[in-house]
Order: structure tokens, then sequence, then C-alpha cells
């Protein structure tokens, strides 16, 4: 079980990722960067009880910030976009 917590990290909640979910029935998490497309499908699918039908992966590279003369970088991270059968819903938000 705590390797399927390890796998998806956090749902991503964002204006465009809400509009997927209504309209495509598709949710986006930030994954690991080392997780793999069944990996992803069936830690939704235990975690969640859904039947999921396509994964689809990118990578996003982490941005350079700056702080007066210091630059750092943050880190490179990996977002799944996932599409659940018609019919099947995740609940991220269950007290809003």
């Amino acid at each position: 079980m705590e390797r399927l917590h390890r796998i998806l990290r956090r749902p991503i909640t964002t204006e465009k990722s809400s509009g997927q979910q209504g309209a495509a029935n598709q949710y986006s998490f930030e994954v690991d960067r080392d997780a793999t497309k069944p990996e992803i499908a069936a830690a939704v699918q235990r975690l969640f009880g859904v039947t999921v039908l396509q994964v689809r992966t990118m990578r996003a590279m982490g941005k350079v910030k700056r702080m007066g003369r210091f630059s750092g970088r943050r880190p490179d991270w990996k977002k799944a976009v996932v599409t659940l059968k018609e019919g099947d819903e995740i609940q991220i938000y269950d007290n809003v």
C-alpha cells in the first residue's frame, strides 16, 4: 500500500484539469519519475476503485528560480493524465 502512495504523489488541480474531469473524464496526477504507465494505472485502480482506460505521461523540467543574486532550480517532475471508464469518477474533494 505504501508503494501505491509513492507512485501517486498528489492530484493536480488547475483550471484545465478541472475542465478535463467534466468533459473527458480525465484526472491529472503528479507521479513518481520512475513510475511506468502500468504501475500508474494499477495504483489508480487499487486506491480509488475505478477502471482505467488510458494513461498518458509527460515529464516537466524544473524551473530556474532566482532570489536576488542567487539562482536555484526546482526539481524535475512527471505528470500523468488518467482516462477513466464512463460512469467512474474520483472524489478528490469530499469535504468541499
